[in-house]
């Protein structure tokens, strides 16, 4: 959504477009339309492939719209995210941070079984009860909160000007400070901000997650499916550590995002004509990718460190054992750094060789995770698992950690580093 409101008013097509016999609200209008569109789409597939392996057809219908209505909800907010900010990027910022806070608020509220976690758009689609209750009159929450804030969006995009926002924004000062004279201090100047918000998010992920692992066998007692699928996903006998192996390894995934998006930092500065002023200095073009590597790198780590501490911390501390947990904990958080190092690789690659198909590395992420993450669950062929590099990360804790896998996909995150820098060298800029 924010992609074809704010980006392209950002860029400039919009205005072009708009001069035409288009209205005001147009792009508003096809921006949100399509989303819904996708996410219907998304919500078809995953009904029909529910009922394709058995499930029941009301439940699996109850299901996919489960899954609408979340993104339906944060799709609006997005196009009200986009009226809002400036700058594409803040307007992510905006809507990110709207999702993560819903989905802390969800965990929070579970954790607690409290009324709290009524709050959040995404309990909405987990109360609505696919395959149990089956409550429909859920879905009417989030009908009425997309009319609401779709309403905020097209009356705050009447009341705008094209081409600005309605939150205040600032020029920088006329000469940079002192510790932005290296394309390292640059790269983290642009890198610090989202880096915060991420580091924030999975600390308090984790804590959560370390606070509900010891209660998990009560929590799935019931359900021999949930079990089951605990253990598919997390490769264990032992239901506690079958959760900690499952929810990192979403983790991984997630840390993944973060990857992916700072290495595609680099596209964005090329596209935004921020990166030829720099590389016209003496910064050569490789020193300057690998600024933005760099903390592609080192903040997944911190990341993992972050969540996989405070998951072991809390787990510890309610176990009683924080000298035997932590450590097993962190861990299982740390054996997912090569996955996300090949996520990372794989966008460096199309960026340096194909640059306009960087984009496609989201869909990447996407196809490892239907191939690594449910896979097991879908009962995929094993050759087609393999191709995920989530396949090959040891299912920590409670198995043992084997190297081999770990460094073959730190090898192949080099590789296609190595590749992607090449054909940054080579080829033209913009």
């Amino acid at each position: 959504v924010v992609r074809h409101t704010r980006g392209d008013e950002e860029a400039g097509r919009l205005e072009l477009v708009g001069a035409g016999v288009v209205g005001r609200y147009a792009a508003l209008s096809a921006g949100v339309l399509i989303a819904w569109l996708a996410d219907a789409l998304l919500a078809v597939l995953v009904c029909a492939g529910l009922v394709a392996i058995g499930m029941p057809t009301v439940g699996s219908i109850a299901f996919g719209l489960a899954w609408f209505a979340a993104g339906a909800v944060f799709a609006v907010v997005a196009a009200t995210a986009a009226q809002l900010a400036q700058s594409a990027r803040l307007a992510n910022g905006i809507a990110f941070a709207v999702l993560g806070l819903a989905f802390l608020i969800r965990a929070a509220g579970d954790a607690a079984q409290s009324w709290l976690s009524w709050l959040s758009p995404i309990a909405w689609s987990q109360q609505l009860r696919p395959f149990a209750d089956n409550r429909w009159w859920v879905l009417a929450l989030p009908v009425l909160l997309v009319v609401i804030v779709a309403a905020i969006a097209y009356a705050l995009a009447g009341h705008r000007d094209l081409g600005v926002g309605l939150l205040p924004s600032h020029p920088g000062p006329a000469v940079g400070a002192p510790g932005l004279r290296s394309p390292l201090a640059l790269a983290w100047r642009l890198q610090r901000g989202p880096m915060a918000g991420w580091a924030a998010g999975f600390l308090v992920y984790g804590a959560v997650l370390g606070g509900v692992a010891d209660g998990v066998t009560d929590l799935v007692r019931d359900s021999k499916g949930t079990r089951d699928i605990l253990v598919e996903m997390g490769g264990q006998k032992g239901l506690v550590d079958a959760f900690i192996a499952t929810v990192m390894g979403m983790l991984g995934l997630i840390v993944s995002v973060y990857a992916v998006q700072a290495v595609l930092r680099l596209r964005v500065e090329e596209t935004g004509q921020r990166a030829e002023p720099v590389l016209a200095t003496r910064v050569g073009r490789i020193r300057w990718a690998m600024s933005h590597v760099t903390f592609a790198v080192v903040g997944s780590v911190v990341l993992l460190v972050l969540a996989g501490f405070s998951a072991g911390l809390v787990h510890g501390l309610r176990v009683h054992d924080v000298g035997h947990q932590l450590p097993r904990v962190l861990g299982a958080a740390l054996v997912q750094l090569p996955a996300a190092f090949v996520l990372a690789g794989v966008a460096l690659l199309l960026f340096g060789l194909a640059p306009r198909l960087a984009v496609a590395s989201w869909g990447v992420l996407g196809a490892f995770l239907l191939l690594g993450q449910l896979g097991p669950v879908l009962k995929l062929a094993q050759w087609a698992m393999d191709i995920s590099p989530f396949t090959h990360v040891p299912k920590a804790p409670g198995t043992a950690v084997v190297a081999t896998p770990l460094l073959a996909l730190c090898v192949v995150a080099m590789l296609l580093a190595a590749a992607g820098f090449a054909g940054f060298r080579e080829r033209d800029i913009g």
